[in-house]
């Protein structure tokens, strides 16, 4: 797949050692990639703490709009970093400079909506103008198109960036709530409309070259790194909490729930997404649906979960309310609707296995009272039927699956 179309005699510039070439290896993720991506091992750590300790009347609408902007911060720099060459020195300097200020924001997170809104802002948005920019300082002269594609592509967050800052400054929820809303909403619109612009001119077939088995890969390791995050917030709550045998069961029904998504994604489901992504001829396309909208209820499910498996550890004894219920039966239909579409857009296959298993949850989600462990086990229980009925209708579809 051709990766960049360079403007004549760019190839003779110092940058284009920058961009990433097309050779056997450019489908696969680098060291400075995965390198990066710890970061976000901290940012959901810290997003799913906070939704479990502060879990109020807002929460729902807080906690959308912080996993809408760490998965999009991420999405864009996957983004760039598929067209780029890692293992160049200035992009592995671009690279850490990331993770610093990821870092930062993550700490920021617990507190966005509670003193710290415009630190978080400041450095969301400073984070995403950087990476346009940087995107600018590679492309430029280098590769026309894509430097086209990157500086509209700036304009539209440097647009966003108002409303974040703004959000911010606020001096009530509300409005934040409400600046943040529409910062999320125009950032998420902008590749529909292919980041257009008044009065700024668009090339001709305009389009990111970009990598599709390399964008798969980036995302399956994403997918690992929430199911690696729900884990360690499970064992932390567990130790705490250790002090009866019922916590022992709950605890091994909210590690099989992680085990069982791992499972639901990965087995069969990943493979095609990745074929997809590899033998498609429009990339730019089909990383839209399949990996930047496609994978965010997957992410934002396997986030939820782990803060319900917080709720049924640490208050298993307690009746659900909808708060409660919303974590834990909440974050697995997500997950299982997220995964419905992107196996119908990758394999044009209806898991009719994940539309049962998301009616059964919903049932769950309005019986009041039930006791939180019960729950727990319950929501565990649906999603090995999803798995076990996904793994034998494969079976009988195509024996060759194992």
């Amino acid at each position: 797949m051709k990766k960049t179309t360079a403007t004549s005699g760019a190839k003779s510039d110092p940058k284009w050692r920058l961009i990433r070439q097309d050779d056997a290896e450019a489908g696969k993720a680098t060291f400075p990639e995965l390198f990066f991506d710890l970061v976000f091992v901290f940012a959901l750590i810290q997003l799913s703490h906070t939704l479990a300790e502060n879990f109020g009347s807002t929460a729902l609408v807080e906690a959308a709009i912080l996993i809408l902007a760490l998965w999009w911060l991420w999405v864009h720099i996957t983004w760039l970093t598929n067209l780029l060459n890692t293992e160049a020195g200035p992009v592995r300097l671009f690279l850490f400079f990331m993770m610093f200020t990821g870092v930062l924001l993550a700490i920021a997170l617990p507190k966005a909506f509670e003193g710290h809104g415009l630190v978080f802002a400041l450095i969301y948005s400073g984070m995403q103008l950087v990476r346009s920019l940087f995107a600018l300082y590679v492309f430029k002269g280098v590769d026309h198109e894509n430097s086209l594609t990157f500086s509209r592509m700036g304009l539209w967050l440097a647009f966003s960036s108002i409303f974040w800052l703004a959000g911010g400054m606020s001096s009530t929820l509300e409005w934040q709530l409400g600046f943040w809303a529409v910062a999320i909403g125009i950032e998420y619109a902008g590749p529909l409309v292919k980041y257009y612009f008044p009065g700024f001119k668009t090339g001709k077939n305009e389009r990111l070259h970009l990598s599709g088995e390399h964008l798969a890969e980036r995302c399956a390791l994403f997918v690992i790194i929430c199911l690696g995050e729900t884990i360690l917030t499970t064992g932390r709550t567990a130790t705490d909490h250790m002090n009866s045998s019922l916590t022992f069961v709950v605890f091994c029904s909210a590690f099989a729930s992680t085990v069982l998504m791992w499972w639901i994604y990965f087995h069969h489901g990943q493979e095609k997404v990745s074929e997809k992504a590899e033998g498609t001829a429009e990339p730019e396309k089909i990383a839209q649906n399949l990996f930047n909208y496609g994978h965010l209820p997957i992410v934002a499910g396997i986030i939820l979960t782990a803060v319900g498996e917080d709720f049924s550890l640490s208050h298993s004894h307690e009746d659900s309310t909808l708060r409660e219920a919303l974590a834990i039966v909440g974050g697995p239909m997500l997950f299982l609707a997220g995964n419905i579409g992107v196996k119908i857009a990758s394999s044009f296959v209806r898991p009719i296995s994940h539309f049962v298993g998301i009616a059964v949850l919903a049932v769950l989600l309005f019986l009041p009272g039930m006791p939180l462990y019960i729950l727990q086990i319950a929501s565990a229980s649906i999603l090995l039927l999803v798995a076990v009925w996904e793994y034998v209708a494969l079976r009988k579809h195509s024996p060759s699956v194992s």
